[in-house]
Order: structure tokens, then C-alpha cells, then sequence
């Protein structure tokens, strides 16, 4: 599912998009400051951002300078009461992919919210590759140097998760919420499972266990 990161600390207007963001089939979080906005960016698990510009701690015009520092290929919608032109040139030098100003139809959003994930999709790549480790995203299949590896669907978002991150070490609770969607539970070992199942698939020495820490592809 699709995963869209809302900033914006209007209780009356985040309860309104996250609402109508859900009824659309998209999966919303809500944040209401503008350190909370890069810190989920930061997490690489979103598919697209609807900042706020009137943001407390930092505006969203840092928030968006913070994000396009670290070159995260996140498609940023500026929501705001701002009308002047100027706010609008500043948002798209900025780095901001479009510009909504309040009060705004719900349907031209999601118009603007589809042209931009269609516009992301559109430039991002069709495989991913790690040493002798490659995924096809458009196919599905994995391949270990010339060897075709089967994978099933939680297979797959496992592995795919893993070569997002290539080196670096990812928690539990981390791969539990991308992969599966859920909360952490403490008393559930099904990421120490599938990991064992990609082990078997591509060889125990690929996937790293970092004691305390979770794991990582090597």
C-alpha cells in the first residue's frame, strides 16, 4: 500500500486528509512539527510527503531543505495558507514537486498526489542489485549470480527491503513494520524466520546478524 507522510499540525485539517487519504486506499501517518517531518522522512518507508509550510519547530520550507540535503528521492506536495507567489516560487526552488494552497477540493489533492507518484515510478528502477544478489521488481525474480531463486510474495518484500539498505543494519521492529505492517511484538520471531528462508535461498553468509541490533546484507 501506498505510504504518504501528512505535516501538518491542524488537528481539523490532518484528521480531514489522513481520512480522505485512507478512503482512497492510501496508508497515512500523521506528523505535527517540522522535526518529526524529516525525522520520518529520514526513514526511507514513504512514498510521497504533504508538507505543510506553517509548521512549529522548523517551517516546512527547512524541513524541505533538510530532505533534499540528503538527496531522498521523496516527492513533496507543499500544502498551505500561503497564496503569494513568492511562497509558491520559493516552495518549487525549493525542491517542492508541487504546490497546493488552502483551502483546496480533496479531489484535485488526489489528482496532484497520483500525477506525482505516477511521475515517481516512472523514474525509479525496475531492478536492484548487491554484489551477486539482483532483484527484478517488474517480474519478481531473484537471481543469485546466473541461479533463479523462487521467492514468495513476503519473500520478496523481505529481500527487496534488504536491498533498499544494502550494509546497513536493520532492526526487527523495522523490517516488521515495512514488510509485514505491524507494530513490534516483543514475542514474534517471524523476521528471524523469513530471514532463515533467505538464508536457505541465497546462502547463510549474505544476511549478517548483528547481536542486540537485528540484521544486515552483506
Amino acid at each position: 500500500m501506498t505510504s504518504i507522510l501528512v505535516a501538518e499540525d491542524e488537528a481539523r485539517i490532518a484528521l480531514f486528509v489522513s481520512k480522505g487519504l485512507r478512503a482512497a486506499g492510501y496508508s497515512p501517518t500523521v506528523v505535527g512539527n517540522g522535526l518529526d517531518a524529516v525525522s520520518y522522512a529520514q526513514s526511507g518507508t514513504f512514498d510521497l510527503l504533504l508538507l505543510d509550510v506553517g509548521l512549529p519547530g522548523i517551517d516546512g520550507f527547512e524541513v524541505m531543505k533538510r530532505i533534499r540535503a540528503e538527496q531522498l528521492p521523496l516527492p513533496i506536495i507543499m500544502l498551505t495558507a500561503r497564496s503569494a507567489v513568492e511562497d509558491m516560487v520559493t516552495g518549487l526552488d525549493g525542491g517542492a514537486d508541487d504546490y497546493l494552497a488552502k483551502p483546496f477540493k480533496f479531489d484535485e489533492l488526489l489528482a496532484r498526489i497520483r500525477l506525482r507518484l505516477r511521475d515517481a515510478q516512472q523514474s525509479t528502477p525496475t531492478g536492484l542489485t548487491h554484489g551477486e544478489l539482483s532483484l527484478d521488481l517488474r517480474t519478481r525474480r531473484a537471481t543469485v549470480g546466473d541461479r533463479v531463486v523462487e521467492l514468495s510474495a513476503r519473500e520478496f518484500a523481505l529481500t527487496e527491503e534488504f536491498l533498499r539498505h544494502p550494509d546497513q543494519v536493520l532492526s526487527r521492529e523495522q523490517l516488521l513494520s515495512r514488510v509485514w505492517g505491524y507494530d513490534f511484538d516483543p514475542g514474534s520471531n517471524v523476521v528471524d524466520v523469513y530471514v532463515r528462508y533467505l538464508r536457505a535461498k541465497f546462502g547463510h553468509e549474505r544476511i549478517e546478524t548483528v547481536r542486540g541490533m537485528g540484521y544486515r546484507l552483506k
